[in-house]
């Protein structure tokens, strides 16, 4: 008589296998045939399952972090449903009379299934066991089972397999012998099930320790590679990523081959974990699972991707709530990464305890052929690997937690982990005395600034949570994610980021790509530093509810004096974080050509020593922020300040002269059209023809590119000239045509039709009437356009301007927002500014970006007879800042508070109705 496996704990509440199964088979009795039987039973089954889930899930509504009773609970309900389906398989549909040895089954969980944790979406992975050869019975038992299985809409993974098999095929595939590590039997012949256990502990596991080892490590480390190859990707995988729930079960996977252990907590016992780090297992494992579960009941269907708009839902669902400075899905995130961080920490105490017990060795390679460093008093080498020559003794010296890791630079040897494991626990010792004692501040700028790998340093000491116990302040940034795309990594890690980008451009590796920020840096004139402590505070303010540059400002101020640093040190530094973002603001978000631009930022700067520290403080933000967020066209705007405030800082305000730059721009463009064989009455009307702002605000060749498309212009024509921009990343696009209202955004619409980004703008009136505009553009990827592309674009440019397309109407389908960037939720702002230049209002508009919004903002400005003589163009991720130099129809400033108010008012109506647009998402993308 067939046997069934003890349901799991919980599963009588949810499901009563022996009363349905009883009132099941008075049910079947009258079944006329094997079609009914099965319908019945699938309908009966289809009923208990949908209530019983509707219990677990509501169970974990209430209970949004109780993942650990929901995945068992599923579990247990697949284990009743499986059940039942093999007893009607067995004894309605397929019954035997007597049986032969060779006609047994058994019906094994395997994978998730078989550890008994099941998301709401998971796979049922099942093996049918038989004893020798499946006989036709055991294929019908097997069929039977599956068709009802699948009636019930269930997503099942099988196989029937002999025990031979079994032990043969785990021999050659690391899959089948992975999902064999945690088999479980459900129903059926539970002696076939546990001769198949002892065989293949006897004959396959306990000979394969090593092997299976290094398998599951390669496997790990290839999968981490896919998910992005660390643990702070923008949207991680929960299950394959870096510190999810695969990196678990890996580990669990190799102490049950190991210990043939069932839970985690007996590796405590074994000595493998402490019962801290156990609980930070469970801790993790249950946090992971929970998340996992709202993904599957978010989507209907196994996502295990952390996507933004899911990031949102699940902050919300697991009970996370805005603080100030915080948006719930932040804190949310930040303590997934805490987790998988910690995910790490006990892998690599796992793998260590297994090395220190023989059962596995870690590659030698590095060891072997490392020229070795005669270690100073109190430290060893064991394994390869930098640990104390005396842990009873090291920590009686808290500074020896320091020392150990001006060591591992010092000899270029990796920390052992079980020193890691005694610092971690220690780090209590690192207190306020600690904290101020000379030798201790030594050490630590030592380990920035002395040894040459700044960031080994960095991030093992923040990994381990020294950073933050020696610099207290540093602690709230840890694993901080920052729900914005355009920043890559979370706080701790970008701040690391911006320290091996400085540390690259001192190492003299980076003086072809930035050769001003190379040369301050490897010049020996500056302070280091100041340098270094600026770039690791500058972001410490983050998080809270004030301006982080000021909040951080203040905690750098307290954090240099705990170091030592003198006065005007303390200052500078002070002045470097609250200021970190102005140069790479001004030079963004401003029109640079402008005089006023320029003459305003020298005074806010003062010096030229403090100019040279904050351009490679703003190289060093922005190429810590992610890969390709650095490009020429940055460069470009940050080395044109750099230079033009230098020049002032040094020569005077004179040097800004408006009429001697003009001079030089005329002189400039004389000199390159001689060149191009024009004659000299032709030269003259073009050097005449254009106001004075038309001279400073663009290069002599965009000046050369307008005097050849203006020559000869008919009233009722129209040029374009197309052309990639090599040194600024761009495609620029130069447009000339009779000058009549609203030009500048109808080009904006046609550039946004065909996918353009504009990120920079001029256009100019010139004294015969003619409207110069030029735009620079980027693709989606922020490279310049690709030739091919460039006939369309001139082709939809050339119909919208002749009025054959309608900008507006066109977006209807264009303008559209994916689902998973609608999570990003940036406040607007319209600010103007009648200060910034001499002679326009400046009007900033920071709000969410989308295809259209350029059009829709330059449209209202039209229709309200604004003026708009340049456009700078700012965007970080979904944010964007779009800066208008403009004048009204009388060429004044906005000068009217209620002029500008009504304005504010369009433009913030223009953008709304924009993103209502966007929002409606016609396409279901």
């Amino acid at each position: 008589m067939p046997q069934s496996a003890p349901a799991l704990p919980g599963a009588h509440s949810i499901f009563a296998p022996e009363s349905f199964l009883r009132e099941l088979d008075e049910r079947l009795k009258d079944a006329p045939d094997a079609r009914a039987v099965r319908a019945e039973t699938v309908a009966a089954l289809q009923t208990a399952r949908n209530s019983a889930m509707d219990d677990i899930v509501a169970g974990f509504e209430s209970h949004p972090r109780a993942a650990r009773e929901t995945v068992r609970a599923i579990a247990s309900l697949t284990d009743a449903i499986v059940t039942t389906v093999h007893h009607v398989a067995v004894n309605h549909l397929h019954p035997q009379q007597s049986p032969t040895e060779a006609e047994q089954l058994a019906v094994l969980a395997v994978g998730g299934y078989g550890r008994a944790e099941m998301a709401p979406q998971s796979d049922v992975d099942l093996l049918f066991l038989t004893p020798y050869k499946t006989s036709a019975w055991a294929e019908s038992v097997v069929e039977s089972m599956l068709y009802m299985l699948w009636d019930l809409k269930l997503k099942v993974g099988h196989a029937t397999r002999s025990v031979d098999d079994c032990i043969r095929l785990a021999g050659q595939d690391m899959t089948i012998r992975t999902s064999l590590v945690e088999h479980r039997a459900v129903a059926g012949q539970l002696s076939l099930a546990e001769t198949l256990r002892e065989r293949l502990w006897d004959e396959l596991f306990d000979r394969s320790i090593p092997e299976f080892i290094e398998a599951k490590l390669s496997e790990r480390d290839e999968r981490h590679l896919r998910q992005g190859g660390q643990r702070y990707v923008l949207e991680p995988n929960v299950k394959e990523g870096k510190g999810g729930l695969r990196d678990l079960q890996t580990l669990y996977w190799i102490a049950k081959y190991i210990h043939r252990v069932d839970r985690a907590a007996q590796l405590v016992d074994l000595g493998f974990f402490t019962r801290d780090e156990h609980l930070a297992f469970w801790q993790a494992e249950d946090f992971m699972w929970a998340v996992r579960c709202h993904l599957h009941l978010i989507a209907g269907r196994p996502v295990d991707v952390l996507s933004f708009d899911m990031q949102v839902e699940v902050a919300r669902r697991m009970g996370y709530q805005d603080r100030p400075g915080r948006r719930a899905v932040e804190l949310f995130m930040q303590d997934y990464f805490r987790h998988a961080t910690r995910v790490g920490e006990v892998t690599r105490v796992f793998l260590t305890a297994l090395e220190s017990r023989h059962v596995f060795q870690q590659p030698l390679l590095s060891r072997i052929f490392r020229r070795r460093k005669r270690m100073r008093p109190g430290f060893a080498e064991l394994s390869g690997r930098l640990t104390f020559a005396d842990t009873d003794a090291a920590l009686k010296d808290p500074l020896n937690i320091l020392r150990l890791y001006e060591e591992a630079l010092r000899t270029g040897i990796l920390i052992h982990p079980e020193a890691m494991r005694l610092v971690a626990s220690n780090l209590n010792l690192i207190d306020d005395e600690v904290r101020e004692d000379p030798e201790a501040v030594r050490i630590f700028l030592d380990l920035l600034l002395k040894h040459g790998n700044p960031e080994r340093a960095l991030r093992r000491m923040n990994e381990l949570g020294v950073l933050s116990a020696f610099i207290p302040e540093f602690e709230p940034v840890v694993a901080m994610m920052q729900f914005n795309v355009y920043h890559h990594y979370t706080v701790d890690e970008h701040t690391i980021q911006c320290i091996v980008a400085l540390s690259e451009i001192e190492q003299g590796h980076e003086v072809e790509d930035l050769p001003i920020a190379s040369r301050i840096v490897m010049d020996g004139k500056i302070n280091r530093r100041v340098l270094y402590l600026a770039v690791l505070l500058h972001d410490i303010g983050k998080g809270r509810p004030e301006d982080h540059s000021i909040i951080g400002a203040q905690i750098a101020r307290r954090v240099t004096t705990r170091l030592g640093l003198n006065a005007e040190d303390v200052e500078t530094v002070e002045w470097l974080v609250r200021n970190h973002l102005v140069m790479s603001d001004v030079a963004q978000k401003r029109d640079i050509s402008d005089p006023r631009t320029i003459r305003d930022f020298a005074k806010a700067v003062k010096t030229r020593k403090r100019l040279d520290l904050l351009l490679v403080l703003t190289v060093c933000d922005i190429r810590g922020v992610g890969p390709g967020t650095w490009n020429n066209w940055k460069a470009v705007l940050l080395r044109q300040l750099y230079e033009q405030t230098a020049s002032v800082l040094e020569n005077g305000m004179e040097a800004l002269n408006r009429d001697q730059r003009r001079d030089e721009a005329k002189r400039a463009l004389r000199h390159l059209l001689v060149a191009q064989g024009w004659d000299g009455k032709s030269i003259k009307a073009e050097a005449t023809r254009h106001y004075a702002n038309y001279w400073q605000g663009l290069p002599t060749e965009t000046h050369a590119v307008f005097a050849r498309l203006l020559r000869d212009l008919g009233d009722d024509e129209i040029r374009i000239d197309l052309h990639p921009d090599a040194d600024r990343d761009a495609t620029r696009a130069a447009f000339v045509l009779v000058d009549h209202p609203g030009i500048f955004s109808r080009l904006a619409g046609a550039l946004a039709l065909v996918g353009a980004n504009v990120v920079d703008a001029r256009t100019y009136t010139s004294k015969d009437g003619f409207a110069t505009a030029v735009f620079w553009l980027q693709d989606s990827e922020g490279h310049p356009y690709d030739a091919e592309r460039l006939p369309r674009l001139r082709k939809m440019i050339d119909r919208t301007l002749k009025g054959e397309v309608v900008a507006r109407d066109a977006f209807a389908d264009k303008d559209q927002m994916k689902k998973r960037d609608r999570a990003f939720k940036f406040p607007t702002h319209v600010t103007f500014d009648n200060e910034g230049s001499d002679i326009y209002t400046i009007i900033e508009v920071d709000t969410r970006d989308r295809p259209g919004l350029l059009h829709d903002l330059t449209r209202t400005l039209a229709a309200n007879h604004i003026q708009i003589a340049s456009a700078v163009i700012a965007t970080y991720g979904a944010q964007v800042v779009d800066s208008f130099y403009v004048k009204d129809a009388f060429g004044l400033k906005l000068h009217q508070a209620g002029r500008r108010e009504a304005l504010e008012k369009k433009l913030r109506q223009a953008i709304r109705e924009g993103a209502e647009r966007a929002d409606l998402d016609k396409s279901g993308a």
